[in-house]
């Protein structure tokens, strides 16, 4: 599974980094992607990175503030979140890409581990 970490209370326009480290039994993927569910709506693509060439996505809304990045030599994926706002507010899951060519379809990914709650407050 993979455990995501680094969620907490911050104000708006405040910063966040959350990590995606692996546990347990290794697996192969052909990356990492950052989900977020808000409380009383569907879960929601963020983020994700191809562990080769690095290729990111990201979702409209959080695009020119959050970061994803990847250390291949540890497994290990961050997303680094900068002016956040209250909407940003929800629980962030990390899973790992395996399925299919679309990195924003959930159905592609496995491995979800237990999120992050993630509160910006106004």
């Amino acid at each position: 599974q993979l455990q995501a970490s680094g969620g907490g209370l911050v104000q708006a326009g405040g910063s966040l980094k959350l990590s995606c480290i692996p546990s347990g039994r290794p697996f192969s993927s052909d990356g990492r992607g950052w989900f977020r569910q808000a409380p009383g709506k569907e879960r929601e693509f963020v983020a994700a990175i191809r562990w080769i060439g690095g290729n990111t996505y990201y979702a409209d809304s959080v695009k020119g503030r959050f970061t994803i990045s990847r250390d291949n030599a540890k497994n290990t994926v961050h997303l680094q979140m900068n002016s956040l706002k209250p909407e940003d507010t929800a629980v962030y899951y990390c899973a790992a890409k395996r399925y299919g060519s679309i990195w924003a379809d959930d159905r592609n990914y496995d491995y979800w581990g237990q999120g992050t709650l993630v509160t910006v407050s106004s």
